[in-house]
C-alpha cells in the first residue's frame, strides 16, 4: 500500500489543491486518487487534515442544469419543514433537534 506525502500548513508544492481552491477556480477532482495530504497542527489536539489534488488532472466543474437546480430547491425546503407540525420553519431544522424549537420545547415541557 503505497502512502501519500504529508505536507505542512502552508508548504504545499505548486500544482495541488485543495477541493475548496478547486472550485474557487471552477474545477473539480474529477475521480483522480488523493495526490498529498495537509496538516495543519493545533494545540493538544490532533492536526487538521486536508487532502490535496492535482490541478492539471483536474475537470471543469459539471453546469447546473434545470433538473438539478429543481432538486435542490426541493432537498432544501425538505430541511425547513419540521416533521411534527409540517411546516416550514423559516431555517433549516437541527438534526439534532429533529424538530422546529417551537415544537422541540413544547414537547420538553409535556415531558417534565
Amino acid at each position: 500500500m503505497a502512502t501519500i506525502p504529508v505536507y505542512r500548513w502552508r508548504l504545499a508544492p505548486e500544482g495541488l489543491a485543495t477541493r475548496r481552491q478547486l472550485r474557487t477556480a471552477g474545477l473539480r477532482p474529477g475521480g483522480q486518487d488523493v495526490a498529498a495530504q495537509l496538516e495543519r497542527p493545533r494545540r493538544r489536539r490532533d492536526p487538521l487534515v486536508a487532502y490535496l489534488y492535482q490541478v492539471d488532472l483536474a475537470l471543469p466543474v459539471r453546469p447546473m442544469t434545470p433538473g438539478r437546480r429543481s432538486a435542490l430547491l426541493k432537498a432544501n425546503a425538505a430541511r425547513r419543514r419540521c416533521p411534527a407540525c409540517r411546516r416550514d420553519a423559516g431555517y433549516v431544522i437541527p438534526a439534532s433537534l429533529g424538530m422546529c424549537v417551537p415544537c422541540h420545547d413544547l414537547s420538553e415541557q409535556c415531558a417534565a
